[in-house]
């Protein structure tokens, strides 16, 4: 019972909190005089990026949402063309092709993973299909090599939503560097944030000079900076996607930081999966399933209950101690928004996942002893003794 009164109103789902220099790069920032967009530390966020993982371009943005808008206004759609993800994702994904005018085809989940079914990629093709939309759910890669295949055979772009992926692979490879483009998010509940923030990622060339063009509200300033140009104006339409040069000093204070930050939430993903294994094995619950070409990097760890009904008596039991689970996204075809103008088959592996999926704390300040406590309390709800670890 002291534990309990201890561990009670103590874990939050989520906490956000520096690691490094955050506060000191924040303070240079400001004495530079150069606090908006694009400044000192957005080029040494980009540089990581380019360098680490091997990305063409990056170019750091305000949100992650900020990224899709300008990858769909480089994919250059048309009024009906459509673009196919997931439904089970969040609302991000989809409304940046829905603003350019595009008809949004939602495809179902796997069965034993919340990630794009590629198998059933091709049966949702048409002659207006343009661009497919893989999200990595839960930082775990999509099959890749299947929807790089279709989209090969089609002729269609890739942007790979990467919000959850940093520092995640397929095969070896960066998660972000397969599709034409990728986005990644750097919200507070993630694993390398800085309030509020994004990143585009272009690997395709041709896409680069325009890219940085829309970045710059549809201006030729970068050319300009660069001196290619002696003057710059306005060249195309864009908008006002830059980070603020604050938020990449605390952004670029994470990366410095990102292995360590990595490992202790690989280490605490770890730690949930073994210890909640035994009541998989009793079909209590099912967990998270990382395919052979996939890793897993610690972004979220979630469990599925076997209905909505289990899920909301467990999310509550773990209130009562202190614990803030919570479910995560409502399939976008059943949307109020969407649900009317949704004509598809039903998303059975979707409307799962919308269903029964629960996430559990998982943040870089979350000791192991809370850790335990959860997964304690866990087995307490099922009435079942933890002799897990």
């Amino acid at each position: 019972m002291d534990t309990l009164k201890k561990q009670k109103n103590t874990i939050p789902f989520n906490y956000s909190s520096p690691v490094g220099n955050e506060l000191q790069y924040i303070e240079q920032a400001v004495k530079s005089g150069h606090i908006s967009g694009n400044g000192v530390y957005t080029q040494k966020c980009q540089q990581f990026f380019e360098s680490k993982y091997g990305f063409t371009k990056t170019l750091l943005t305000s949100s992650c949402t900020d990224a899709l808008e300008l990858a769909s206004i480089l994919c250059n759609l048309k009024a009906d063309d459509e673009v196919i993800m997931p439904s089970y994702t969040f609302v991000s994904t989809a409304n940046p092709f829905l603003l350019r005018g595009a008809k949004i085809v939602f495809a179902d989940s796997e069965k034993n993973s919340p990630n794009i079914n590629a198998d059933s990629l091709e049966s949702l093709i048409t002659n207006k299909t343009r661009v497919i939309v893989p999200v990595h759910y839960a930082g775990v890669a999509c099959d890749m090599k299947k929807i790089l295949s279709i989209a090969s055979k089609y002729d269609l772009l890739v942007v790979e939503d990467a919000a959850h992926a940093i520092d995640s692979f397929f095969d070896g490879k960066p998660l972000g560097s397969l599709g034409h483009m990728a986005t990644f998010s750097f919200h507070e509940s993630k694993n390398i944030t800085c309030g509020e923030g994004g990143l585009l990622v272009i690997n395709d060339k041709s896409f680069t000079n325009r890219a940085e063009i829309i970045w710059e509200k549809g201006t030729n300033r970068s050319a300009f900076f660069k001196g290619e140009v002696d003057k710059y104006g306005w060249v195309d339409v864009g908008s006002s996607f830059l980070s603020s040069d604050i938020s990449a000093a605390f952004l670029y204070a994470q990366l410095e930081n990102i292995e360590l930050i990595q490992e202790k939430r690989k280490t605490i993903w770890r730690y949930y999966h073994a210890s909640l294994k035994p009541l998989f094995e009793k079909n209590k619950i099912q967990l998270q399933v990382i395919p052979a070409y996939a890793t897993e990097n610690g972004h979220l760890f979630y469990l599925i209950c076997k209905d909505t009904m289990e899920r909301t008596s467990l999310i509550a039991f773990l209130k009562n101690r202190g614990i803030h689970a919570t479910f995560h996204y409502l399939s976008l075809h059943k949307s109020p928004y969407y649900q009317s103008k949704y004509k598809g088959p039903p998303l059975l592996n979707s409307d799962h996942y919308t269903d029964c999926l629960l996430r559990l704390p998982l943040y870089f300040s979350l000791t192991l002893e809370q850790v335990k406590f959860v997964v304690d309390s866990i087995y307490d709800f099922f009435g079942i003794k933890n002799e897990s670890l």
